[in-house]
């Protein structure tokens, strides 16, 4: 019996595949003649702003129905916003999606298979975010990075510390807080321990001869220059990092009612919020539903299954960033009166840390959905909100009656 070749049934007359590269961006354009046949054509321009310029002027004379990209590295993000200023809204491809044949490895030939596949309606585009989002994706993610460069600075701090034989970390539950910053900068000024005891909190649980005890150390002049560093720069980042806050508030002014909404659940604050919004958008039109969202932000469970048999359900690639976000959110939701808190109790126990905090981080994406999605302020299913009324404005009722005679005094 002699195989039948199967071929991609064109849906639309006019496809562009666009293989970008940092210095070089390869375009094959099919198009539809009058009289069924097609023409293909292969056309390479620049990666520099006249070149991109050129590309535009390219594509909007040939009027195509789709226009296809690889989403390679940061490199499709200048050739998109050249397109989107002479309105055209190119789709953003996994590269990952279209790499599965063999033998189709050349800047040509890649871009004619992207608008093979294109042509065919076989690609779905990624989410782009407007315009405004993705310039404040640039002060989002560098804040991150400054938050990890902390983190990394403040671990390095409590390392010097305990090689100096200081202890501190044992009698204080964070080293960085008021009375551990205080107690450092002490130490840095060459002050006594009776004077370095004058700085702990009242709320401290540890009494003031062990916390004596623990500032007992041999701090060398190089610990003390070392100490003295890396506290200038722990201060100069705390410091860069309140102006990108600043600033990134000052960019999202106009999604300002969308982050007060995401403020009204657990574990987020002002800051998380407007860092989730840039990922994703207030728009929730996005995506087709919350599943979706949880798919692209690579939250959702794993599916690989062969034979009946369901061989991982690890989470698989997607925005590191905003699921970096939604972990820190679930580490703080963990910790409140909430239902997140007993999802987190239920799963930890036979699942570990990590995944259970994977499992409420998706939880908390979908709770922000059906949020963004309605408009309404959180609501949770575990708390009596009544009686929480009650209990916090009680006592200034009562005073306010026998105040004016409602009650006896």
């Amino acid at each position: 019996m002699k195989a039948k070749t199967i071929e991609l049934t064109p849906i639309f007359k006019s496809a562009v595949g666009l293989d970008v590269h940092q210095a070089k961006i390869t375009a094959c354009a099919i198009v539809e003649q009058e009289d069924g046949t097609h023409e293909v054509i292969f056309k390479e321009f620049g990666g520099f702003k006249k070149d991109r310029k050129l590309l535009a002027q390219w594509l909007s004379s040939l009027h195509p129905e789709v226009v296809v990209m690889e989403s390679t590295g940061i490199y499709w993000k200048s050739p998109f916003a050249a397109l989107e200023k002479v309105g055209i809204v190119a789709l953003v491809v996994n590269a990952r999606h279209v790499k599965q044949v063999p033998g189709r490895k050349t800047d040509i030939n890649d871009a004619q298979w992207l608008a093979m596949l294109a042509r065919s309606g076989l690609l779905n585009g990624s989410f782009i975010p407007p315009s405004t989002l993705r310039t404040a994706r640039l002060i989002s993610r560098q804040r991150q990075k400054l938050v990890g460069i902390l983190s990394a600075e403040k671990n390095r701090l409590h390392k010097v510390l305990t090689d100096g034989g200081i202890r501190l970390s044992v009698v204080l539950s964070d080293i960085n807080g008021k009375s551990g910053r205080a107690i450092i900068e002490g130490l840095l000024e060459g002050k006594t321990t009776a004077e370095l005891l004058q700085f702990v909190d009242r709320r401290v649980k540890a009494s003031n001869e062990e916390i004596g005890d623990a500032l007992q150390g041999e701090l060398t002049p190089s610990h003390l220059f070392v100490l003295n560093e890396l506290m200038e720069h722990i201060k100069a980042l705390e410091i860069k990092i309140r102006r990108f806050d600043n600033q990134l508030l000052k960019e999202l002014f106009d999604y300002k009612p969308a982050i007060e909404l995401l403020q009204t659940m657990p574990g987020i604050d002002q800051i998380g919020a407007a860092m989730l919004i840039v990922e994703m958008g207030s728009d929730m039109d996005a995506f087709k539903s919350a599943n979706h969202l949880a798919s692209w932000t690579g939250l959702c469970p794993g599916n690989n299954e062969s034979a009946g048999k369901r061989k991982s359900g690890k989470i698989r690639k997607g925005n590191p960033w905003i699921r970096r976000i939604l972990c820190e959110c679930a580490h703080a939701a963990k910790r409140t009166e909430c239902m997140f808190k007993q999802k987190y109790q239920a799963l930890v126990i036979r699942r570990g840390t990590k995944r259970a905090l994977v499992a409420i981080a998706h939880k908390l994406l979908k709770t922000i959905f059906a949020l963004l999605k309605s408009g309404e302020c959180y609501r949770d299913s575990t708390i009596n909100y009544e009686e929480l009324s009650v209990k916090r404005n009680a006592p200034r009722w009562i005073s306010k009656l026998k105040e004016f005679g409602y009650m006896p005094a």
